[in-house]
């Protein structure tokens, strides 16, 4: 039997308009400044610099009774059509495929220049003499480089890959022949299949001496005892004494885990953090700026409101002539939409930062990390009257330069707990004593997390030693065996 069945639902969305506002406010200073030159390139009717009479740079996008609608007449000799309609002017939307969602983001990546890491790899190979399949063999090898350095591939998958992409059919026992060789190129331990093979690569090519020769043993063949830090074991394995199992630890220290990182000309992103705002004491009161990279001068081109004014009054009528107006007030229009969408940014990337600086105030006057209150962002949304989302974009992608350093926003953000005081305090104030604990402790005789989580308590953190451990991951500090040193 067929019932129907009658369903209201009531859904929200968010105008493209919105949206874009959203993308605007998460970009950080140097994104949103190739962001704001891409916009003046594509818009003709955006300017940069200050206009002499800013009464034309009206927000309103109510086109109701805009005196340049569609209806309107034309005469076609105030204006060459032809001229504004030309190939240059069309908007991107009509040359471009979309293959995007509207989550996608543009982002430029600038990288750093010179050779790349793989070519730098092939270059060096042409100082060995080989012959040709084990030349293709060779570089497809260094093209498995990954960017630490690691062939992280079995040699069965890359005989298999030879076959079907290079039309070279080897066996794995050739493949190894040829690895032994890139294993010989620089830097050293590149094209190794793992920590032990790269470590053991670096030692091999070192000079020989005991310390080096013991450490080469201990990579070679106690490689798990090692990583455990087994000392005791490792003392007995080689009946050595301590001074000299730390003198041959101090080898392998010094030793590069990731030789592709090493390499100069690597195709990495280079980053260039840029403080979005900046935090000063002056008087003993805090003062915040906007970096003024964010508050660009923009104006609506004159020329071209003055195109859409020759228009008015006219009897004549084209096809053509009305296509160049849609096109011109659509150009406008965005112009308009940009500049009220940048001011609204700036207003919210200030409004939110201002919030946070004084919520943390005593943070940012004294530079403790101890006096970080507790702070989530629903508490700094509830306190701009803002949606989580907009501070978490704020948050997330934000820095801000104070007399303590550059900081990333979202660092200023933590859970809270209670100590025996029954105070709420922040879990960053306890990962800082935790750290500082952890910084003080006899290396020989580490604390184990149940005799940190008893050091906590007696200070007034009543915390479970599960929470010890979590805090400690989070901290990327590792567990009392693997922090012994001899």
């Amino acid at each position: 039997m067929l019932k129907q069945y009658l369903q209201f639902k009531l859904s929200q969305k968010l105008s493209p308009q919105q949206i874009q506002l959203m993308k605007l406010i998460q970009l950080p200073t140097q994104a949103f400044e190739q962001r704001l030159k891409q916009e003046l390139e594509e818009n003709p009717a955006l300017e940069g610099g200050k206009e002499a009479n800013e009464n034309d740079l009206d927000s309103d996008f109510d086109n109701s009774d805009d005196e340049y609608n569609d209806s309107e007449t034309i005469d076609a000799n105030e204006i060459n059509v032809d001229e504004y309609l030309s190939d240059d002017e069309i908007p991107d939307y009509r040359t471009q495929a979309n293959n995007y969602s509207s989550d996608d983001e543009d982002k430029t990546m600038p990288y750093a220049a010179g050779t790349s890491f793989t070519q730098h790899l092939v270059n060096q190979l042409n100082t060995y003499r080989l012959n040709d399949e084990e030349r293709d063999i060779a570089e497809f090898l260094v093209g498995s480089v990954d960017e630490s350095g690691y062939i992280r591939r079995e040699l069965s998958d890359i005989m298999d890959d030879l076959a079907f992409t290079q039309n070279v059919y080897t066996t794995e026992k050739d493949i190894e022949r040829v690895l032994k060789i890139v294993h010989q190129l620089d830097p050293a331990g590149v094209g190794a299949r793992d920590l032990q093979e790269c470590l053991s690569i670096q030692l091999h090519r070192k000079d020989k001496t005991a310390d080096t020769e013991l450490a080469t043993n201990i990579i070679d063949n106690a490689f798990d005892k090692f990583t455990k830090k087994h000392y005791k074991k490792l003392l007995q394995k080689f009946d050595i004494s301590e001074i000299q199992l730390k003198d041959a630890i101090n080898e392998i220290e010094h030793l590069n885990p990731k030789p592709g990182g090493s390499y100069a000309g690597n195709n990495r992103i280079v980053e260039h953090v840029v403080p979005d705002f900046a935090i000063k004491i002056v008087d003993g009161e805090l003062e915040l700026t906007l970096n003024g990279r964010n508050a660009p001068e923009l104006h609506v081109s004159r020329e071209y409101n003055n195109m859409l004014k020759g228009y008015k009054d006219t009897k004549d009528k084209s096809k053509s002539q009305k296509d160049a107006v849609l096109f011109i007030k659509q150009k406008l229009d965005a112009a308009k939409w940009f500049i009220e969408a940048i001011r609204q940014r700036q207003q919210t990337l200030f409004v939110t930062m201002s919030a946070i600086m004084h919520y943390q105030k005593d943070y940012f006057l004294t530079g403790d990390e101890r006096n970080l209150k507790p702070m989530i962002l629903k508490d700094i949304a509830d306190e701009i009257s803002m949606d989580v989302s907009t501070v978490s974009r704020v948050a997330n992608s934000k820095y801000v330069d104070t007399p303590y350093g550059t900081k990333l926003i979202k660092e200023f953000f933590s859970e809270s707990m209670k100590n025996d005081q029954g105070e709420d305090v922040s879990t960053r104030e306890i990962k800082k004593i935790l750290e500082t604990v952890i910084e003080e402790e006899n290396k020989k005789k580490p604390l184990t997390d149940e005799t940190l989580a008893s050091i906590l308590k007696e200070k007034g953190y009543p915390i479970a030693r599960r929470t010890v451990a979590k805090y400690r991951e989070q901290l990327d500090i590792p567990v009392a065996r693997l922090r012994k040193k001899i």
